[in-house]
């Protein structure tokens, strides 16, 4: 079944574009994809329909078919995903499990600060790369871009601003192991991802900077203040978005649990859809059948 495109309008005119896939009547979920993708980035969809799932995604603002937001931050961005899901769901105040992948973990996080997120999956988050705390775990070369948001935002800004789709996807895959890799060059999860990639990057990248240069700066949310369900995912392969699979940031949350999946990696969302969506429905015991039994605790130590 092909998705439903929506297009929505904000009261200041701006336009707001995503797709809406699987079935009317199933339990909606926003999927928040990650750094440079648009809407046509998704998973899981052949699951859909047998677990009755309604998976939303949209644009961000500069992205694909939504207008640029120029004062655009992580809470606007946040206001922008509640009112799209409003208009998808035809209600005026939603409240929906989140599944957010990697850059697009920031966002995850502005939504359940805002207070309308049933539940938040973090699946393979890109870390706070400034905090102090994340930082002293860094690679000096993975401290390079927070420190120049940091120092020099414009000199940042223009740097991004010359990054492509194709460097975007040769990043990626120069990245990753070579199993992530396998998943990655399949030629349907090339294609899907070249078609979102060039969402993401249309109009010059301006939406892809405009995420970046906010993941790369201290993120201006309360983990502590966010006390939904949260639950983090990674793969012990994952070598990219974490320097400690996400203990530090698991700890940050009152109500969170982390595993780490010993057969996964970076594309843990891909491989283990089934996973995700049970973590985000909260099953817990479909979701300790798939855990990882390396003693990985529900909520990482202080």
């Amino acid at each position: 079944m092909m998705p439903q495109v929506l297009s929505v309008s904000r009261s200041s005119g701006r336009s707001l574009t995503g797709l809406i896939y699987g079935p009317e009547d199933g339990t909606p979920i926003l999927f928040i994809a990650g750094a440079g993708t648009g809407k046509s980035m998704v998973f899981g969809e052949d699951l859909l329909d047998a677990r009755g799932i309604r998976l939303i995604t949209m644009d961000r603002p500069g992205m694909g078919g939504s207008d640029p937001d120029r004062t655009r931050t992580p809470a606007s961005t946040a206001a922008d995903y509640c009112f799209f899901v409003a208009a998808a769901l035809g209600v005026t105040n939603p409240s929906v499990p989140i599944i957010a992948n990697s850059q697009g973990a920031l966002f995850g996080l502005a939504a359940a600060a805002r207070g309308w997120a049933q539940t938040l999956v973090l699946v393979s988050p890109a870390d706070e790369a400034a905090n102090p705390s994340v930082r002293q775990l860094l690679p000096e070369t993975a401290r390079a871009l927070p420190d120049l948001v940091q120092s020099a935002p414009d000199v940042a800004q223009d740097l991004l601003s010359s990054f492509t789709p194709d460097a975007m996807l040769t990043m990626v895959l120069d990245g990753s192991d070579a199993q992530d890799r396998a998943v990655y060059m399949t030629p349907a999860f090339d294609a899907l991802y070249r078609t979102a990639l060039a969402e993401g990057f249309v109009g010059g990248g301006s939406g892809y900077v405009a995420d970046t240069m906010m993941a790369a700066a201290r993120w201006p949310i309360d983990l502590a203040a966010i006390t939904i369900p949260v639950t983090v995912l990674f793969g012990v392969r994952d070598q990219v978005h974490s320097p400690d699979h996400g203990a530090l940031l698991t700890s940050r949350f009152p109500h969170a649990r982390r595993r780490v999946i010993d057969e996964a990696g970076g594309a843990l969302l891909w491989t283990h859809a089934e996973l995700v969506f049970d973590a985000a429905l909260r099953q817990s015991d479909a979701l300790e059948q798939h855990a990882s039994d390396r003693g990985v605790p529900d909520k990482a130590p202080n």
